[in-house]
């Protein structure tokens, strides 16, 4: 069979080293795009796989597609390696040696050269390639070991020449070859062998031969019979009866300790962290002098991390033919397993008797390192609880170790740490649909994806779920759907037996101190959006929370997500783990914590909020919020509001929400209201809605009439902004009513000019004259010279619509004079732009492009989008009325595009109707009845909106 291209060749590759298992797509991807892959990489890899599907369509092989990769399926007969490693296992299995022979020869038969010799190397290929290589060296070792039995020294010898020329520094293969040639009567060539050997390891490596070579060479010397030529690795046969001479008070030796867990027959995905693990742990990676290789796995509870490991420890056992031991340290039980009595276990294990066992934790330890020094070993240890606990049982060098645990343990010096997160989602199906069966999962795939979201792709909680469902074969996948639903019970539903999602969350939580308790159950409240470092402050009511968030992280409780745009910090928890917390509040101390953070929220969004353009009408809460952040770390993190507020703004509008859901309806319409500017200015109409309405339903319930009047005040605001006069003159006229009953002049005078607002856009001119007027007398009598600017403009610009250009004049000037006092820059552009419009009705074409020139650039420097559009509008329609048609159209059709991304369909149906009467006048027809048909429609629209 002959593959053209290198691509197709190293994807075939990576398929048959691991033949008839899934080989992720990310990793065949490394492979063949090693750290830079294409934007394109995934579609080229389905190319790829086309092609070789091609190519592989007149053998016996073919490669199937699963959610997360590809599969080569063929038989062991039809591939060198898998026909290896069967003839291996033959030749193990067989009762008697002389039946091993022939399945060992064929099997080494089989190599030609180094694998994939002749391709370019890949890394993720170096696990697997010392795994076959040191598979190959064991058989031929085995096959020495057979000839050596049947009395075949030659012929072993000659093996064994072969062997020492690839492994030139392995003493027990030159031993081994020096005993067999003297077995022979090859004496002169045993002691050349010797020599030889002996120079090699001084010129290269400084060493003398250790002392069993030294012995064989000695036993040539003085011509001595040769022992059993068996190496250490393969068990010498039995004898049928001891001899009478051996004394019986001779103890056996010790057999090896093999204690690793079974490996986990579907374990499923985790490519990138299998390789890096097996690397860390190889046995081909560690200096036999040098300190043990550490590999340290951490991550929260049940993401799989013991399954990781034990998976990766078989990967490399048999790079330590020694043994390898294993020890549950009980890092989440009440009490952790005692030092002292983990290293009795290992020293029983490496055959160290009761009585002979050192008192001392100290002493144990020594002998310990002294035992595996001997014997170098892979030492797991599983449920670590701290670094004091893992180095008590660290070897003195020459082995790897392998540990599991919750925290992040990385006081100890070398350590390599993994931290595991919850799976991928495609990797989280195809466990599922391992465990439940890819036909079940396939008929149902959407009540599946649903399953796996409700499990937040926990691998503990996935096979929590795939056994409830392979244990209840009739169930539809969409029962269990419906059941996982509820977040209040979804903990009780993730239960199998002895599996058990809550019990393992509650193995670490019931170790924090009570600060962390309560911090992690109040961040359990605030939602999945992260949230900053100073929340823990609030919840605790005092400064310098960071060392129990920090506990919380070091836990795996608390997942550390990167830094928002202001370097903070940012937190949150995993969605089961919410759940857990959820399900531990409900007391008055939380519900104090809770108003503490929303507190906070509200007096930093309110800091915030002083510092942007406008912040024109607020109403909040009259008495202050429960608790506040610092001045300094105010004025720190609201420096530049507009990033606060973006890097905020989803944790803002879920507060609203954990606010209006608990009955906090002070705290709910309070921060709604503080966020008014901010949606204002940045056009964000759906939050505002959404928190609006959800605190005025809060506000209502609890009775707090002047927050249910200042929700409806802004609700009517939006809707004035998207045109729904109607509406919007119901909830103003309900707010307006609300705030004369309570006697709030202010908030009266604010729905007065909402009303004013919608009759002018509704056409009713006097009947807005007379709202604003009204206004303008409230403001003045409390002493509000804001509202007061405002409702000067608003005059001035119903005089401006009546074609009053005198008053407009009058009205827009004092309006102007105000904004430049009170350093209102908003206002200040807002005026300038109806100023612009009043030139231009005078014919003084210069000064309203001045002055509309002058309000887009206000607007553009405070990020005011809507109002900016309005501005460039004006000044697109000034610029084709001098001649510049070009750049005029240019300004129209972006201000176009602001109306209809924000809805705004007044300004909107205006922007159509210039730039229908531009392309008239430029002949072209037909694009200016489609122009001009478009804002009749529009203003059809909004006349019926208004309920006209």
């Amino acid at each position: 069979m002959r593959i053209a291209g290198t691509k197709p060749r190293l994807l075939l590759a990576t398929l048959l080293l691991d033949a008839n298992q899934v080989v992720a797509s990310d990793t065949l991807i490394e492979v063949l795009w090693t750290g830079t892959p294409p934007s394109s990489a995934t579609a080229n890899l389905r190319t790829y796989v086309s092609s070789l599907r091609g190519v592989l369509g007149a053998t016996e092989a073919r490669i199937a597609a699963h959610p997360s990769g590809y599969a080569v399926e063929v038989e062991a007969e039809r591939l060198d390696l898998l026909l290896f490693e069967d003839l291996v296992t033959r030749a193990r299995a067989s009762a008697r040696t002389e039946e091993a022979a022939p399945h060992l020869r064929r099997a080494l038969a089989l190599w030609r050269g180094t694998p994939l010799g002749d391709l370019p190397a890949s890394p993720v290929w170096d696990a697997r390639l010392r795994s076959i290589t040191q598979a190959r060296l064991a058989a031929a070792e085995e096959l020495i070991a057979v000839k050596l039995a049947a009395g075949e020294h030659a012929s072993a010898a000659e093996d064994l020449r072969e062997l020492v020329g690839e492994h030139p520094y392995r003493e027990d293969l030159w031993q081994r070859l020096i005993l067999a040639l003297h077995h022979t009567g090859r004496r002169a060539e045993a002691l050349h062998a010797y020599t030889a050997v002996r120079r090699q390891l001084i010129e290269d490596l400084g060493v003398e031969p250790g002392q069993d070579l030294r012995e064989a060479h000695a036993r040539v010397l003085a011509g001595e019979p040769v022992p059993a030529l068996l190496p250490a690795s393969v068990p010498a046969p039995v004898p049928a009866a001891v001899p009478a001479t051996v004394p019986a008070s001779v103890p056996a030796a010790p057999p090896p300790p093999y204690q690793l867990p079974a490996d986990i027959p579907d374990f499923t995905g985790r490519a990138a962290a299998v390789a890096a693990l097996t690397r860390s742990l190889s046995a081909e990676e560690l200096a036999p002098e040098g300190p043990p290789s550490i590999a340290m796995v951490v991550g929260p509870p049940g993401v799989g991390k013991t399954a990781l490991a034990v998976h990766c420890a078989h990967a490399v056992r048999g790079g330590y033919p020694a043994g390898q031991l294993h020890l549950c340290l009980g890092g989440t039980d009440a009490t952790p397993a005692d030092p002292a009595e983990l290293l009795a276990e290992a020293l029983r294990a490496l055959g160290v008797g009761a009585a002979a066992l050192p008192p001392s934790v100290h002493e144990r330890s020594a002998l310990y390192r002294s035992l595996l020094a001997e014997r170098p070993m892979l030492v797991f240890l599983d449920d670590a609880a701290d670094a004091a606990q893992v180095r008590a049982l660290l070897p003195g060098n020459g082995c790897a170790v392998l540990v599991t645990s919750r925290r992040r343990i990385t006081e100890l010096p070398g350590t390599r740490l993994l931290e595991l997160d919850v799976l991928p989602p495609e990797e989280a199906e195809e466990l599922l649909g391992r465990i439940v069966g890819p036909a079940r999962l396939a008929a149902e795939r959407q009540a599946a994806l649903a399953i796996l979201d409700s499990c937040g792709h926990l691998p503990l909680a996935v096979r929590v779920a795939g056994a409830r469902l392979a244990g209840r074969p009739g169930w539809p996948l969409s029962v269990l759907q419906q059941r996982l639903a509820d977040e209040s019970s979804r903990l009780d539903e993730l239960r199998a037996g002895d599996l058990e999602v809550r019990g393992s969350f509650e193995r670490s939580t019931s170790r924090l101190t009570s600060d962390a308790a309560a911090t992690f159950r109040a961040l359990g409240l605030l939602g999945p959006a992260s949230v900053p470092g100073w929340v823990a402050d609030a919840v605790l009511g005092r400064r310098r929370g960071e060392a129990v968030v920090d506990s919380l992280v070091d836990a795996n409780l608390v997942r550390l997500d990167g830094t928002d745009a202001l370097g903070q910090p940012r937190y949150r928890l995993y969605d089961l783990m919410r759940c857990q917390a959820r399900q531990q509040t409900g007391g008055e101390a939380e519900r104090q914590a809770l108003a503490r953070v929303l507190g906070g929220w509200t007096s930093a969004t309110g800091h915030a909020t002083t510092r942007l353009p406008t912040t024109l009408f607020s109403l909040t809460p009259e008495e202050p919020a429960p608790w506040s952040l610092p001045e300094e770390t105010l004025a720190r993190l609201t420096s530049d509001p507009l990033p606060w507020f973006e890097a905020e703004r989803q944790s803002l509008v879920e507060a609203v929400q954990l606010a209006a859901g608990t009955g906090l309806a002070t705290s709910a319409w309070g921060l709604a209201a503080a966020l008014v500017p901010y949606f204002d200015l940045h056009c964000r109409f759906d939050d505002w809605q959404l928190t609006h309405r959800l605190a005025l339903d809060s506000a209502r319930a609890a009775g707090d009439r002047r927050g249910e009047a200042a929700m409806l005040r802004g609700l009517g605001q939006v809707c004035l902004y998207q045109d729904r006069y109607a509406e919007a003159c119901d909830m103003l006229k309900r707010a307006r009513t609300i705030f004369h009953e309570l006697g709030d002049v202010r908030g009266e005078a604010i729905s007065i000019c909402g009303l004013g607002a919608a009759s002018q856009f509704s056409g009713e001119h006097l009947r807005a004259l007379g709202s604003f007027r009204h206004a303008l007398a409230m403001f003045l009598a409390v002493g509000d010279r804001g509202g007061e600017a405002y409702a000067r403009q608003a005059i001035g610009r119903i005089y401006l619509s009546l074609q009053d250009l005198r008053q407009a004049s009058r009205w827009l000037s004092e309006a102007l004079r105000l904004a430049r006092e009170l350093g209102d820059t908003h206002r200040e552009g807002c005026v300038s732009m109806h100023l612009g419009r009043l030139h231009d009705l005078k014919a003084d074409a210069d000064e309203a492009m001045r002055c509309q020139g002058r309000a887009l650039d206000i607007f553009e420097t405070l990020g005011d989008r809507h109002c900016g559009a309005y501005a460039m509008q004006s000044l697109g329609g000034l610029q084709v009325a001098r001649g510049e048609r070009s750049d005029g159209s240019d300004r129209l059709r972006a201000s176009l595009a602001v109306f209809q991304q924000l809805g705004d369909r007044s300004g909107e149906a205006a922007t159509f109707q210039t730039l229908g009467e531009l392309y008239r006048s430029a002949g072209r027809t037909a694009l200016a009845s489609t122009y001009l048909h478009r804002a009749v429609e529009l203003r059809q629209e909004l006349r019926e909106g208004a309920g006209l």
